[in-house]
């Protein structure tokens, strides 16, 4: 991936002004305090209004006049959580955390590790560290600031829509106000992107429960070995499965014309042990997506599965397992006879939380680029509105094992490729080994009988055609 690189940042020390910017405002902010102070009592209060006479419009065109004069410098904050962003992480925090990381970490003392997608790892910017970077002649600064804590120092308790994370500030001279807004940070939304997708690793997320009201998911990486190539089933069928899934992947433009939400639903149904967890690692490994494993029975509302959906990431798979055990979904919409376990004694009389909530109305828009697979084992005792199209969209019957899986079951464990030898037997000879022919016969006997009289077939089939060989071997040296 080519990547232009910026020019190499310069260090803090050849311009400290933007450290003093806090001590440079709280003066000038006291001397706006004094000069009101000052020029109150000549006012004529009757000719104010009561705004006015306050004072509060008049200090804060003092304090913005006096701070212009006294500190020329601006400020950017792209936060951890909020700005627009709501409960979800904020795409301009990452983005910026990656390129600081690639391009200025040579300025910071004190660095943070992370796993990279080749094995190795990749470095950020730890809090409250500076670095400076360079854009077009014009030097800017960067300072990652931490999370607020309590004055106890236990980490603050907000939701994560009240900005309670790490921000970072970044600071410049006011004449390169335009440089930086218009050019210099889609620029580094640009880079920091490109970084992320070539540093991403697959990961498998599962829910953990809130706490400080930071997101419920914790991941681990994802090294799934299936994949469709490692599936037995039936070819035609993985291919349409396949087929499905590259239409989904390059719908983006499909559904945003269609007005319609950019996710897919897929419930794999079957017997236990016919491949529905190896299908969604092979989906995952296909698309190069995340996972995102619910477990159902730890949710306690509606309003904490939809919060957690709504902190998923794009390209990812959603997955309930199991479903028809996680809860009741039978269609009978009883009510609960126990309450399930929650954060609060608030929430035990709040109903269970119900999959359909999760992508539902208007919700189900926030994010895009997802597939949301179900599991059961017995798709008819499952509600209809749960699985209905437009939620589970395409239904796939994990079934037993046919001929064709059996085929590639035997090639895949035992390297067993060839086709069997074809043996000549007539229907009649098939019916009458079939025939119980004795007191004990039963089918299980009966099926041994042709298989060993098939291996016998076999056999002398094969031994034949060795003979014939060395005849036809024989006659050509005799000729010579």
């Amino acid at each position: 991936m080519d990547i232009d690189m910026p020019p190499r940042p310069r260090t803090m020390s050849r311009d400290p002004a933007p450290a003093a910017s806090g001590i440079v405002e709280r003066f000038a902010g006291l001397w706006s305090a004094l000069a009101w102070s000052m020029v109150r009592p000549y006012l004529p209060r009757h000719l104010l209004p009561d705004r006015l006479a306050g004072g509060s419009l008049l200090r804060r065109h003092a304090r913005r006049l006096l701070a212009g004069l006294l500190d020329p410098y601006l400020t950017v904050t792209p936060a951890e959580y909020g700005g627009g962003e709501g409960m979800r992480r904020g795409a301009a925090y990452e983005r910026a955390a990656a390129y600081l990381g690639a391009r200025c970490a040579r300025e910071a003392r004190t660095l943070r590790a992370e796993s990279a997608r080749d094995g190795g790892f990749v470095l950020r910017v730890d809090d409250g560290e500076e670095v400076a970077d360079e854009f077009r002649g014009a030097t800017v600064w960067w300072h990652a600031v931490p999370a607020p804590h309590h004055r106890h120092g236990g980490p603050r308790c907000d939701a994560p829509g009240e900005d309670a994370g790490r921000t970072y500030r970044l600071v410049f001279h006011q004449r390169h106000r335009d440089l930086v807004v218009n050019s210099y940070l889609p620029h580094v939304c640009r880079e920091g992107r490109a970084i992320m997708e070539a540093n991403r690793r697959r990961k498998l997320f599962t829910n953990a429960g809130e706490r400080y009201g930071k997101s419920s998911w914790k991941h681990v990486a994802f090294k799934h070995p299936s994949t469709f190539d490692t599936l037995a089933m039936d070819p035609a069928k993985k291919r349409e499965i396949m087929d499905d899934l590259d239409a989904f992947r390059k719908g983006k433009e499909y559904y945003r014309r269609i007005g319609k939400a950019w996710k897919r639903g897929y419930l794999l149904y079957g017997p236990p042990g016919t491949g529905k967890s190896s299908m969604i690692a092979a989906m995952a490994n296909y698309l190069d997506y995340d996972i995102y494993d619910i477990e159902l029975t730890s949710v306690s509302t509606n309003t904490e599965l939809r919060r957690m959906f709504i902190d998923t990431k794009g390209k990812s798979i959603i997955v309930i397992e199991d479903i028809d055990c996680s809860l009741d979904l039978t269609g009978k919409r009883r009510g609960r006879q126990q309450p399930l376990p929650g954060p609060a004694d608030d929430d035990a009389d709040a109903p269970p939380p119900e999959p359909t909530s999760m992508g539902r109305g208007l919700w189900s828009a926030c994010g895009g680029e997802r597939v949301i697979v179900f599991t059961t084992n017995h798709a008819e005792r499952l509600d209809p509105a749960l699985i209905r199209r437009g939620r589970m969209d395409k239904h796939i019957e994990m079934s037993y094992c046919c001929f064709e899986s059996f085929r590639f079951l035997a090639r895949n464990y035992l390297a067993v490729d060839a086709h069997p030898p074809e043996v000549d037997i007539t229907p009649a000879d098939v019916a009458e080994l079939l025939t119980p022919k004795r007191a004990g016969d039963d089918e299980g006997s009966c099926l041994v009988g042709l298989v060993e009289a098939l291996r016998e077939a076999a056999a002398a089939a094969a031994k034949n055609a060795t003979s014939n060989n060395i005849q036809e071997d024989g006659e050509v040296v005799e000729d010579e």
